[in-house]
């Protein structure tokens, strides 16, 4: 289709220039005054003909051109596209104003408008590009009274923009490697009475709490220090409530933001709520080794389970086996069958049973 757009467009190009030419061409150089030459008509016929023929080999050349012009700005991104388009315009209209007294200029009064306007064409196209944008935003105009009312009461994020970081998991510090790899976008914010309670529990007199609210002091100056993702410390707290929790998800309902969390309690009172929330524990549980039930693994049962004759095992990454019948193999390896896999969001459970008893059987 664009070969063909092509080839009528140098036949039309032909076509013309016979039309207007070819009389005073044939008359003048080659001294013919008689029919068909002096008619119009065949001058048009015989110039678009000529521009054809001629063409053959400049037709492939503008239709790969063409093409890859297209190609291009498939790929190019709408700003780049319209940033470019916008500054080209601008080029093109400073040009025609400065026309009028490049023409006068005697003998390269054409050639130097033509080259103006070429250059100026250029140079607003670049400039377009690199503020693109600017341009945009110019060009989109500013949000309406609605639009802003609404920012302002969700402050000023898009819906699941913030994500809301509770204490027990900045403690757990599992967030700041999340940070590190990409995973989370957005606007991380960190609630002035989550800060509150981290640095109570950094002054506490017992040293493991003490050591747990250093740790999570620690993995907040580590986030904020990426710049992968925004961290924002809110001043708010809610006077009514009393219970950190409670403060976080009616913080999070406000700003129609996520709740970041392991804490399995917060998870489920969010859900009732209508809040979503980003569970870390859902998020490692997803990324383990799926076990299907039939599958056999080699494990050390380490204790005791709650029920009679179980023990227990754990793999490399910490998932809890129940081994029924386990309770005699304290202390050695043994081999089990898997019988089922438990899945919530307070981590994955496997049960199993010796395979030694299941060939028993």
């Amino acid at each position: 289709m664009v070969k063909k757009m092509v080839q009528l467009f140098f036949a039309v190009i032909g076509v013309v220039l016979g039309y207007a030419f070819s009389p005073d061409l044939f008359r003048i150089v080659f001294h013919l005054t008689y029919a068909p030459f002096n008619s119009k008509w065949f001058g048009a016929a015989l110039g678009g003909s000529i521009f054809v023929l001629s063409t053959v080999w400049l037709v492939n050349y503008v239709t790969a051109l063409i093409k890859w012009t297209e190609e291009r700005l498939q790929k190019a991104p709408l700003a780049d596209i319209v940033g470019g388009t916008i500054g080209m315009v601008f080029g093109l209209l400073v040009a025609y104003l400065f026309a009028p007294e490049l023409r006068v200029i005697p003998v390269v009064g054409l050639p130097l408008q033509f080259f103006v306007s070429l250059l100026l064409a250029y140079l607003g196209l670049r400039i377009g590009f690199t503020k693109r944008e600017d341009l945009v935003s110019l060009f989109a105009g500013r949000l309406t009274l609605k639009e802003r009312d609404k920012d302002k009461r969700g402050g000023g994020y898009r819906p699941g923009e913030a994500k809301l970081l509770d204490t027990s998991v900045i403690i757990d510090g599992r967030i700041a490697d999340l940070v590190q790899t990409g995973f989370l976008d957005g606007v991380l914010v960190i609630p002035s009475f989550v800060l509150e309670e981290l640095q109570h529990i950094a002054d506490s007199s017992d040293v493991l709490k003490r050591n747990r609210g250093r740790r999570g002091l620690d993995v907040l100056n580590r986030i904020q220090k990426e710049q992968k993702v925004k961290v924002k410390v809110m001043e708010v707290d809610f006077e009514d409530l009393q219970e950190v929790d409670s403060k976080l998800v009616r913080l999070a309902k406000q700003l129609q933001g996520k709740v970041v969390t392991n804490d399995f309690n917060l998870n489920k009172v969010c859900e009732l709520q209508g809040v979503p929330v980003l569970n870390i524990n859902d998020l490692a549980n997803a990324l383990k080794p799926i076990v299907l039930p039939g599958e056999e693994l080699t494990v050390q049962v380490i204790k005791d389970g709650k029920e009679y004759n179980q023990g227990v095992a754990y793999l490399d990454d910490g998932t809890m086996i129940v081994i029924e019948g386990g309770r005699e193999y304290i202390g050695a390896k043994v081999d089990v069958l898997v019988t089922s896999v438990l899945q919530t969001s307070a981590g994955r459970m496997i049960f199993a049973k010796p395979k030694l008893l299941e060939k028993a059987l």
